[in-house]
């Protein structure tokens, strides 16, 4: 691992870096991402190792030595004693304990076992192992936001823009281990016509200040997105609908414009994720050839048709449309609670018709997860349950549904050995009464354990 403080050192000059040019005025450096930025200090690091070792060659002795001492200083924790749902073949494995070495689940041992000498046990007691939940839409800008997102179950997000590339800084705490997680699938900023506070982002973006709508503006945007280092590409279809003056069944973008973004994302080997209420913008962006369509809310039969066809998911975010309706919400507005009230019963006939069709769908909050903020993932399950998924569909939703959309269903998004430790546990069965996930215990993630707010007595010994 490289040098943590030099690591902190290169992430904090990373994000520093854009405001310094701008106060500069002018100047064309730019600045490395901080993927770069970890890359580069690991590859001195190398350097510096492989001189030693062609100064003194190692022994296979002392290769085996190194990696026992290797494997010895990974902390072995044990999740004892709990019920484990299988959200992959649908059963519950009752009794178990959950083997974590490092950041790894190492095995899945039956009743009886026998933690090894050194390990940190944590009785469950006979409670609920799940998987650590997925929130596909989220736009977590701040570190107390990625805290309060974790500390609700949720291990793994994938963010939907934000203003200044804080969820690729996020990612690369995560990913040094200064952080837990959760883990950061970054989008950086929005592909939408006006950009706004984000034109503050990365000097290259100056082009873009009168508007985002030519073919060769796109491409900029996406290429500007790519070289910071993002995961995906987020654009729209039609306008937002948690703006009064907006109409969020107008589209934006036509499909010509969405096959740009989609084409050039494609050549810097990203995805794309589509913000769509209308059924013009959303089929458009489906043609275009987009992985997913956020919201969804006047899709008709025959989009979600195309979708189920072409493998395209729905994130249908259902709990913020609930907010709109709500006073005192996120989204505390008259108009919009006016708005809300007509959105929600067609979002609601949205999602029955996707799951009835096969869509997949995967759960969002889209929250920035303030301190104010009720929005979380847990809602979004328990709402599909009442929208006619079983309670083990709407948990799939939350896991591996969410891990296969974001191309990660081989680490994460089910309890099983050899994937990344990343699971919480709830009080009842989820399976019986939906509503205990919202009241998680235990978070562990990237085999950390984040929560652990079991009684005393009951929890670690």
């Amino acid at each position: 691992m490289p040098n943590s403080a030099a690591l902190r050192r290169s992430l904090l000059a990373s994000l520093l870096a854009p405001l310094a040019v701008l106060l500069l005025g002018g100047f064309s450096f730019v600045p490395p991402t901080p993927r770069v930025a970890l890359q580069e200090a690991t590859v001195q690091q190398e350097s510096f190792a492989q001189q030693e070792s062609k100064a003194q060659p190692e022994t296979t002795a002392q290769r085996e030595t190194t990696a026992q001492q290797e494997t010895t200083a990974q902390e072995v924790v044990v999740i004892q004693n709990g019920n484990l749902v299988n959200v992959v073949d649908g059963t519950v494995a009752e009794g178990v304990s959950v083997v974590v070495e490092g950041r790894i689940i190492r095995s899945i041992e039956a009743a009886g076992f026998e933690p090894p000498a050194g390990a940190r046990v944590i009785d469950v007691g006979g409670r609920w192992i799940l998987p650590g939940f997925i929130d596909t839409h989220t736009h977590i800008r701040t570190l107390d936001a990625a805290r309060r997102a974790l500390h609700s179950g949720v291990t793994t997000v994938r963010s939907s823009s934000v203003d200044a590339f804080q969820d690729v800084g996020l990612r690369e705490l995560v990913r040094a281990g200064v952080l837990p997680g959760p883990d950061m699938v970054a989008a950086g900023i929005f592909v939408t016509p006006e950009l706004g506070q984000a034109l503050l982002a990365d000097p290259r973006l100056i082009p873009l200040a009168g508007g985002v709508n030519t073919h060769e503006e796109l491409r900029l945007l996406v290429r500007v997105n790519a070289e910071r280092g993002v995961d995906v590409i987020k654009t729209r279809g039609t306008e937002r609908a948690g703006l009064p003056e907006t109409d969020p069944r107008q589209q934006v973008y036509d499909e010509a414009q969405l096959r740009v973004v989609v084409e050039e994302a494609a050549r810097h080997g990203l995805e794309v994720q589509a913000h769509a209420h209308g059924d013009e913008g959303a089929r458009a962006a489906v043609l275009a050839g987009v992985r997913s369509i956020e919201h969804g809310t006047y899709l008709s039969r025959e989009t979600l048709e195309l979708m189920r066809e072409r493998g395209t998911y729905l994130v249908p975010t259902y709990s913020t449309v609930v907010d709109l309706t709500q006073p005192g919400g996120d989204y505390d507005d008259p108009v919009l609670r006016v708005r809300g009230s007509h959105m929600l019963p067609r979002l609601a006939e949205t999602v029955r018709m996707a799951h009835e069709m096969g869509v997949p769908i995967a759960t969002g909050a889209d929250t920035s997860y303030g301190p104010e903020s009720l929005l979380r993932v847990s809602h979004e399950v328990r709402r599909f349950v009442e929208l006619g998924m079983t309670p083990m569909e709407a948990l799939r939703s939350a896991t591996i549904v969410g891990a296969e959309l974001l191309g990660r269903a081989d680490t994460t998004g089910s309890v099983e050995p050899g994937k990344e430790a990343d699971l919480i546990v709830v009080e009842r069965s989820p399976l019986e009464d939906i509503g205990s996930v919202e009241d998680v215990l235990v978070v562990v993630s990237n085999g950390q354990v984040a929560v652990n707010r079991l009684p005393f007595g009951l929890g670690s010994h």
